[in-house]
C-alpha cells in the first residue's frame, strides 16, 4: 500500500520531544549521547545517539580506460576484510573537497585534475547523525601514497564496471562504497547518454 503525504504534512516537525540529554562518552571522532524522550506516540523512552567529529568521504577515482581502484583493509569493528572506495573522514570545519584531495592522496597516491559532488548520505540514520559525502575524481595523475599509521592497505585496479558487479553480489558491502559506485556508474553513464 502506498501512501502519499497530504498536502498540509509538515516533513520539518520533529515528532520526538527530548526531556533530558546526557553525553556519555566521546573521544577524538565520536560523541555518544543518551536523551530521554517522549516518542511520536506519546510513550516515554530513550534513544542513544552516535554523533561524529568527521564527515564521512568517498572518491571514486576512475581513468580515461573506465578503471577505478579499491582499497582492501581489514575492518576491526566487523572483523573482516573490506574492498572500498577510498574513504576518510574529514573536519566539520574544513571544506569537503579538500579533505576528499586529501584523502584520495594518502589512500592512493592520486591527485585529479576534475572532481564531482556526486552524493550526500547518511549512513546509518537510526543510530547516527553521520553525514557523507562521495565525489567522483577523474583526470588522475599518480604519486606516492601516504597511508596513516592504522592503515594496511591494499590497492586494487580494476573496470569500473567489475566494481559495480562486486557491488551487486555483495563483495563490496560498505554502504558509502555501494551509493559511490552506482552513482558513479550512473553519472558516467548519463554523460555518454
Amino acid at each position: 500500500m502506498t501512501h502519499i503525504p497530504s498536502p498540509d504534512f509538515d516533513e520539518t516537525r520533529n515528532p520526538w520531544q527530548v526531556l533530558h540529554s546526557e553525553l556519555t562518552y566521546q573521544n577524538p571522532w565520536i560523541r555518544v549521547r543518551e536523551d530521554q524522550v517522549i516518542n511520536p506516540k506519546g510513550g516515554h523512552g530513550i534513544y542513544g545517539v552516535v554523533s561524529m567529529k568527521n564527515k564521512a568521504l568517498g572518491i571514486v577515482p576512475v581513468d580515461a580506460e573506465g578503471n577505478t581502484w579499491l582499497v582492501g583493509q581489514y575492518r576491526y569493528p566487523l572483523n573482516e576484510y573490506s574492498w572500498e572506495i577510498p574513504m576518510g573522514g574529514g573536519p566539520v570545519e574544513l571544506d569537503i573537497l579538500e579533505s576528499a584531495q586529501r584523502e584520495l592522496k594518502e589512500e592512493t597516491g592520486f591527485t585529479a585534475r576534475r572532481w564531482t559532488n556526486i552524493a550526500r548520505l547518511h549512513t546509518s540514520n537510526s543510530v547516527t547523525d553521520e553525514e557523507g559525502f562521495v565525489f567522483l575524481a577523474e583526470d588522475l595523475e599518480a604519486g606516492d601514497v601516504e597511508p596513516e599509521e592504522t592503515e594496511e592497505l591494499r590497492l586494487w585496479k580494476l573496470p569500473l564496471a567489475e566494481a559495480v558487479a562486486m557491488v551487486m553480489d555483495n563483495r563490496i558491502t560498505d554502504a558509502i562504497s555501494v551509493a559511490g559506485l552506482l552513482k558513479a556508474e550512473r553519472v558516467l553513464n548519463s554523460r555518454h547518454a
